[in-house]
């Protein structure tokens, strides 16, 4: 291991923190004061002790139940703070702390206060809305009548002057005639409002419902507040005429089964005037007591809207407390509840300080004990993280959480992973806008730490460092790549390439794309060095500009993710080395090494040869012939000498490999089980004989 040591123990989050399990005798009196002591610490993991019992069966069921009924007010009152248009927030001075048995009653009164509110406030409502519509109905219904009577009265004047009755006395209709009176009945009205949507499948029942004997007035009134449900909704108001007691029973019907608001609505005109005044009045009435129902109501929301992230924080955490008072044990006796935890070595010290400070709050006379236990079970992982390795850490967690000691590839992650981001989207312009991004998280970190953030840019702000790191690695590359939005940079320069025509020189082709037009070609002149940082500019806009970077890149990526294989590959040796693990170092290192590095890692010293003797060998005809033909080497694939024995060498390495890998490792595992079982049966003091039955082993 000391070959190895590169100094990573050093580093705390090279591996998980060393674990132990405590057994904790707390007083009954004062457990809930220790309990939520140990959760501020956060450090204690703690083993459910009464897991044959179901939820409703443990000792502090009923304090879990008060919990879930107060954090159900809680959501009452966000929905109710929601939806009238407040922020939650919290005062600049808080409000005194209450105790839970206080914020019960206080949130209790709050919502019976917040229900009556409502209920109120929707009957008003209600009441307004029906109110603004007989106001409607009143006008328009009116409208039709004044228009009716105006016409009869226009029509009546004209037949009297221009035909004489025959007597003074003679009634002005014919219906007014004894004989028209025995056979004509009372006609009837009904008025209201329907939405617009129903108004021509209404119109069609009541006319087929009656057999035409009904006539139909109606007008649109706009958008109009439903008494029902509280929204805009198109309207018209109508005015059925029918004659006939089954008619109307008929009209009835139809108006409730379309949803039809109906409304009274008075014969006489000055009492329709009269009935005018009255609603509007009452309208006035109305919109006084609900503004101040408002007024009274958004005092309450305002109040709640201060202080319930404090409140909701208070009651998750005495459920938290009560959960975790579940996971422990009573004793008979009833005064001492058992826990047993996981909890760091490094962290004791902490807990016996928070042990301490309970007790005394607590005022009891017996202290909780905390004594540890030997036991075989594998210990929980755990990572002391800070602000800037969280997030990697967090990533590494996405994709699988280390064993117990284990070596922490976050440790790597924090410059692979930008690294690798920057790799595939290298820009020196947008490296610059990114790092702008970071370096406005990070100068108001402490700003944004207290505020309370949507969950996107939470997201963001949780991996500031990360992003920071991101953008400095997008700035390196694109110097490599020499590009700023996609545009190539001259910052060291211009291109020492010339365009030579004939051999020569042409000083006067300033634009190297044109050379080939010219039938000339590009090249450095003698003793004329190449660009001195990245891709050089000369690259852009040409024919050749895509293949050579795709290339380019692709042969970097391969590098890359080679080196990065054999990195997790030697955290695997870090491993086995820790745990004394001899026989996975012989069976799974070292022939995965040899595996992938007789053959990406030929392809990736090859790619490096390549570019160091500017040969124009196809890699992939090398790397397919090599299987294809092992052995042999043609022109097109020659990089070499002796390239040919080398090839055969390292395909049969690599083969050889592959059943060292899988066949010896579960065979010794299989033989270790057996020889241990056998340990174990002889111990026990019985063997099997030959007819497999077990007997004694005498001795």
């Amino acid at each position: 291991m000391g070959i190895l040591n590169f100094g990573f123990d050093n580093i705390e989050l090279w591996r998980s923190q060393e674990m132990q399990l405590v057994q904790l005798m707390i007083p009954a009196e004062s457990a809930h004061d220790t309990v939520a002591a140990l959760g501020d610490v956060g450090l204690l993991q703690f083993k459910d002790l009464n897991s044959d019992k179901s939820a409703f069966q443990r000792t502090y069921a009923n304090q879990v139940k008060r919990c879930d009924e107060m954090a159900r007010k809680i959501r009452f009152f966000h929905e109710q703070v929601e939806k009238a248009g407040m922020t939650v927030g919290l005062r600049a001075v808080p409000d005194k702390g209450f105790n839970m048995d206080e914020l019960e009653g206080k949130l209790e009164e709050l919502e019976a206060e917040m229900l009556e509110a409502n209920g109120n406030s929707e009957r008003l409502a209600r009441s307004y809305n029906e109110l603004g519509e007989l106001q409607l109905v009143l006008e328009k219904a009116g409208s039709f009548f004044d228009r009716a009577r105006s016409e009869a009265q226009a029509e009546s004047f004209g037949e009297r002057s221009y035909s004489v009755p025959e007597a003074m006395d003679a009634p002005l209709l014919e219906s007014a005639l004894p004989s028209a009176a025995a056979h004509a009945g009372r006609l009837g009205f009904v008025a209201g409002l329907i939405p617009q949507e129903k108004l021509n499948g209404f119109e069609r029942l009541l006319f087929r419902a009656t057999r035409g004997n009904m006539f139909l007035r109606q007008t649109p009134v706009g958008s109009v507040k439903d008494p029902a449900s509280g929204e805009l909704v198109e309207k018209h108001v109508f005015v059925v005429f029918y004659a006939g007691e089954r008619a109307r029973t008929k009209v009835l019907k139809i108006c409730e089964a379309f949803a039809a608001n109906r409304y009274p609505f008075p014969e006489d005109a000055s009492r329709q005037r009269q009935m005018h005044g009255e609603v509007g009045a009452r309208l006035r009435e109305l919109e006084t007591t609900i503004s101040a129902g408002l007024h009274h109501r958004g005092s309450v929301l305002q109040n709640i809207a201060f202080n319930l992230d404090q409140w909701a924080t208070q009651v998750r955490r005495e459920k938290a407390v009560y959960h975790t008072l579940n996971k422990l044990s009573m004793d008979t006796s009833r005064k001492v509840l058992v826990a047993e935890a996981w909890c760091p070595l490094a962290a004791k010290p902490r807990v016996h300080e928070a042990l301490r400070q309970a007790a005394q709050a607590s005022s009891t006379q017996v202290s909780t004990v905390l004594q540890p236990l030997l036991t075989a079970d594998q210990p929980p992982t755990y990572f002391q993280t800070d602000m800037f390795t969280n997030c990697f850490q967090a990533i590494v967690d996405a994709y699988g959480v280390a064993r117990y000691r284990e070596v922490n590839p976050a440790v790597f992650t924090i410059v692979t992973f930008p690294f690798l981001f920057a790799v595939m989207f290298g820009d020196f312009g947008h490296g610059l806008l990114m790092m702008a991004f970071a370096a406005y998280l990070l100068i108001n970190e402490k700003a944004l730490l207290k505020q309370k953030l949507d969950e996107i840019f939470d997201m963001l702000f949780g991996g500031r460092y990360c992003i920071a790191l991101m953008a400095t690695f997008s700035i390196f590359t694109g110097l490599i790549y020499n590009e700023f939005f996609s545009m190539p940079m001259t910052l060291f320069g211009g291109t020492h390439a010339r365009c030579f025509i004939n051999g020569v020189v042409d000083e006067a082709v300033t634009d190297l794309r044109a050379c080939p037009e010219l039938h000339g070609e590009v090249a450095f002149p003698k003793g004329m060095p190449p660009y001195p940082f990245g891709v050089d500019p000369a690259w852009h806009g040409t024919k050749s500009e895509l293949p050579f970077l795709n290339s380019m890149k692709m042969k970097m990526s391969i590098l890359l993710g080679v080196v990065h294989m054999n990195l997790g590959i030697l955290m695997s040796l870090f491993n086995n080395l820790y745990f004394k693990d001899r026989l996975s170092t012989i069976c799974e290192f070292v022939p995965q090494m040899i595996f992938l590095n007789s053959l990406f890692g030929y392809l990736c010293n090859a790619i490096v040869y390549k570019w160091l003797t500017a040969k124009t060998t196809d890699l992939y005809h090398v790397m397919i012939y090599m299987f294809l033909s092992p052995g042999t080497v043609d022109e097109a694939g020659y990089l070499f000498p002796g390239q040919a024995g080398l090839q055969v060498f390292l395909l049969l390495i690599a083969f050889a490999a592959v059943p060292w890998m899988l066949f010896p490792k579960p065979f010794i595992i299989k033989k270790r089980h057996e020889a241990s079982q056998r340990q174990v049966r002889t111990a026990a003091g019985i063997c099997p004989t030959e007819l497999g039955v077990l007997c004694s082993c005498h001795h």
